[in-house]
């Protein structure tokens, strides 16, 4: 077993430590080593993944979540997003697949699928990309037609929803704010339907946000929180699930 093989790193709670006690006993008893860290602590680790707080609660969870994916030392480290409340309860977890950011580097995404195991079926069946944008990502759609898939655009969240529930989808992409809804809004929506519950689900970011934007994403992910924390077993599972 490597070293980072079953450590997992905490980020986006800065001093406030207290609040990571919940979700690191949850981590724990499934086995998990947790530890909290700062994005200095990143080059050089290999852990297997990073639990992010992006609450409005978190010590800039959004710049965090850029600063990570724009640094080819450290983007391909899965993270997974939570809403850990100001006094550490869980309130949601986020099962994403990935992010990439745009402007999109196409190589990159067709290396990172190909490393999922994601482009290994796509001479054998027709396989479709789902991509769900304003105004469509002709670099996205590009880079995946080049890589053997399909591609249908949606426009908004809701027809996301309709197309992904009636067709049989591969993936899906969507940037991170619709004209509708946010693509995590979009995300738990497809976790009502058994059909597109475990479909591979990437997030689109602009390289930059400045502090609205931040605020405002965390404000669309706290509508989206239960009003009682998720307890330990429901963590789980989702965790499972990602």
């Amino acid at each position: 077993m490597s070293e980072g093989e079953r450590e997992l790193l905490l980020l986006g709670l800065g001093v406030a430590a207290e609040r990571a006690v919940t979700v690191s006993s949850y981590l724990e008893d499934a086995g998990y080593r947790v530890r909290i860290a700062t994005i200095n602590d990143l080059p050089g680790r290999k852990p297997q993944g990073i639990v992010l707080d992006i609450s409005p609660f978190s010590d800039d969870g959004w710049g965090k979540l850029l600063a990570i994916k724009k640094n080819p030392q450290t983007r391909d480290i899965p993270i997974l997003p939570v809403y850990l409340s100001e006094e550490g309860r869980v309130g949601g977890i986020f099962p994403v697949a990935g992010f990439f950011i745009l402007p999109l580097d196409t190589e990159y995404l067709q290396k990172k699928l190909a490393l999922l195991g994601m482009t290994d079926d796509t001479e054998m069946w027709d396989l479709q990309t789902l991509i769900v944008s304003r105004k469509g990502e002709e670099s996205v759609a590009k880079a995946m037609l080049a890589a053997g898939f399909n591609v249908v655009n949606a426009y908004t969240g809701k027809e996301a929803v309709a197309l992904a529930s009636i067709g049989p989808y591969y993936m899906a992409f969507s940037l991170l704010m619709l004209p509708d809804m946010s693509a995590f809004e979009l995300l738990e929506k497809f976790s009502l339907h058994p059909r597109i519950r475990t479909l591979p689900f990437f997030i689109l970011m602009k390289n930059e946000l400045d502090e609205g934007e931040k605020k405002a994403f965390s404000r669309e992910v706290s509508h989206l929180v239960r009003k009682k924390e998720l307890t330990r077993d429901e963590f789980l599972a989702a965790l499972r699930r990602r």
